[in-house]
């Protein structure tokens, strides 16, 4: 029996994959995006499949997200400001799209009674600096005052938003708190560090290590997350409760940087930038965390399948597709904009 979804930033990153996933499956789904980090092309296959209605808009307008709700069964809340850049430059944009737009979702599902998945992250820890933290663990932020935490308030502003709508108003909502989730079609652009090491060997540039590169992140390939997604999302079991997603294998970014190095056969060197070089002032970087996703285990069986290796070199077959694109087009560019004979002539 075909379902129909409601994916807020469908056409992200993690969003244009859910959404393969789900079509993949024989249902239906709503995009909702405004495109300002999704791209349109992340849903090319999707869209050709005749089972996705892509809406252009954001989850602030309360209008388009009660008009997709209404025509949901299951809503999944992805959209978001995300990108440590991006959260550091835009503290104010990113606390509002944020919260705001989480508040207007979380309502519109309440109402439509539609099971909901808040996407939240593993920003929410923020300091702690220990592995097998449980769903439960105390957190710990910085100041306010710096943006560098404008995300985890959000977040953890959000998983509280859930809980409060699921006691109040009847929402039949889970949480699911990602970690670092890497694989292609993430973009460079806000501080993803992944795709950025990529870029930058397969240009022969400096791969940029910030700090001293021994602060370690569990890299969880975009697949095994979408497979956990579906089993949190398709579980009555779930409901009211909170997940962690992640891997449990922690990997120092040096070595990451090393072994895109590998991957790519590049003569790229490692450069080390200081923080402060880096970001504005309101940066403050995290130490070595690791999720215990033994409540995710219990539940479905879950344990990510994809290797780092293997994540690297989709990641890096993404971006030279992406380059090959990116060298047609200009070609076709300059193609058009060359006289033709008749017209050198004339």
């Amino acid at each position: 029996m075909s379902t129909t979804y409601f994916v807020t930033g469908g056409a992200g990153f993690i969003g244009s994959h859910l959404t393969d996933a789900l079509v993949a499956e024989g249902n239906h789904v709503i995009v909702l995006d405004d495109l300002s980090t999704g791209r349109r092309a992340n849903l090319e296959g999707a869209l050709a499949s005749g089972r996705v209605e892509f809406v252009e808009g954001t989850a602030l307008d309360a209008g388009t997200v009660e008009n997709c709700m209404r025509r949901a069964d299951v809503c999944i809340h992805l959209a978001a400001w995300v990108g440590v850049k991006r959260i550091v430059g835009h503290p104010l944009a990113a606390l509002r799209g944020n919260v705001l737009g989480t508040d207007v979702v979380l309502a519109a599902a309440a109402r439509h009674d539609c099971r909901l998945l808040f996407a939240s992250s593993s920003e929410v820890y923020g300091k702690l600096n220990q592995a097998g933290l449980g769903e439960d663990s105390d957190r710990l932020l910085g100041s306010p005052a710096k943006s560098r935490w404008s995300y985890a308030i959000a977040k953890e502003f959000g998983e509280a938003l859930a809980h409060a709508y699921a006691q109040e108003r009847g929402l039949e909502m889970i949480v699911a708190r990602l970690f670092n989730t890497v694989g292609p079609r993430q973009a460079s652009s806000y501080g993803m560090v992944l795709p950025r090491f990529v870029h930058q060997a397969l240009a022969g540039e400096p791969l940029t290590v910030y700090g001293d590169g021994t602060q370690t992140r569990c890299f969880t390939d975009v697949h095994d997350v979408v497979r956990a997604l579906g089993q949190l999302v398709a579980s009555d079991v779930a409901a009211g409760k909170t997940f962690n997603v992640g891997s449990h294998t922690p990997t120092r970014v040096v070595d990451l940087a090393n072994r895109v190095i590998e991957r790519t056969g590049s003569s790229s060197e490692i450069v080390f930038v200081p923080y402060r070089q880096a970001y504005t002032d309101g940066f403050e970087e995290l130490g070595n965390r690791a999720p215990d996703a033994s409540a995710l285990r219990a539940l479905s069986g879950w344990t990510p399948q994809w290797p780092l290796e293997q994540t690297i070199d989709a990641v890096v077959a993404h971006e030279r597709d992406q380059a090959l694109v990116r060298t047609r087009s200009e070609a076709l560019a300059v193609g058009s904009a060359l006289p033709t004979r008749g017209r050198a002539a004339a």
